[in-house]
């Protein structure tokens, strides 16, 4: 692979999630669930002012409803089982429809930790780099995982963004780290291999919390990461409409949107159709 060309993809993409971000005046959002996984919803957001999408093999196994699965939580625990090819097939078709400009990062079997170990090899980066992918969109819970995923992603003009979450939630979605002061010392050794961008797990995932509430704890991490490193931060985990605005002082860059637009997009639905059969 050439070297030059990578550096310059990696600066290209870069540049993309800066421009999000300084456009909505220094905090936007990636959105995910079904805006990230349907071309049709994915343009529609992307017309309205979306600039960063996330596809992820989870909300693919539940759109497509492998095994009858019908909830996120539950797609979650065999994520695994959706194909790379799948993944980068869904990547293709988003990136003909929105055009070059949206930031794309995916997720994709072995860029999380998997119940089922998955290994992703060069030529997987390579397909996922041509696909028209900006970045994986990884939740490894290990140091050295991620720092693999790193140094393969970035030979191939792949960014990694990455996520910290806490000991005690309920799946694996990040490098662990109990207080904020383990959450500045993790986000710092994350930057230093060469993470892009470094996502902080709010705990809420797919819960959410009442109007306007953010916990004490998830501000102080927040705090953390965002007083530590100097690349783009992101929060994920339950942000919806009733709290997002809680997170608007907090100065992360990046609210990941997704289940709070499939719950939107769905009650859209069932709206008009009672409408017709009424």
């Amino acid at each position: 692979m050439f070297t030059k060309d990578m550096n310059l993809k990696r600066d290209y993409a870069i540049s993309k999630v800066w421009s999000a971000i300084n456009d909505h005046g220094g905090q936007t959002v990636l959105s995910t669930g079904i805006t990230g996984d349907d071309a049709r919803l994915a343009k529609a957001v992307v017309d309205v002012g979306i600039k960063m999408l996330e596809p992820n093999h989870p909300a693919v196994a539940l759109s497509r409803g492998h095994r009858g699965l019908t909830t996120m939580n539950d797609a979650e625990s065999i994520r695994h089982e959706i194909h790379l090819s799948e993944m980068t097939e869904v990547i293709r078709g988003l990136r003909n429809v929105i055009g070059e400009e949206p930031f794309i990062t995916a997720g994709v079997p072995g860029g999380f930790t998997e119940v089922k170990p998955i290994y992703l090899s060069e030529d997987d980066f390579q397909a996922i780099s041509l696909s028209g992918a900006d970045s994986p969109h990884t939740h490894k819970c290990h140091l050295d995982d991620l720092r693999n995923i790193v140094e393969k992603a970035h030979k191939y003009g792949l960014l990694v963004d990455a996520y910290i979450s806490h000991p005690d939630d309920e799946q694996s979605t990040g490098i662990p780290a109990s207080t904020p002061e383990d959450v500045a010392k993790i986000s710092k050794e994350m930057e230093d291999m060469g993470v892009d961008m470094i996502g902080l797990m709010t705990g809420m995932t797919y819960k959410g919390l009442g109007a306007g509430e953010i916990s004490d704890e998830t501000k102080e991490r927040l705090d953390a990461l965002v007083s530590t490193v100097s690349v783009p931060t992101l929060a994920e985990g339950g942000i919806n409409l009733e709290n997002f605005q809680a997170f608007k002082d907090t100065g992360v860059h990046v609210l990941v949107i997704g289940t709070s637009f499939n719950h939107v997009v769905q009650k859209a639905v069932q709206d008009v159709v009672k409408k017709y059969l009424s």
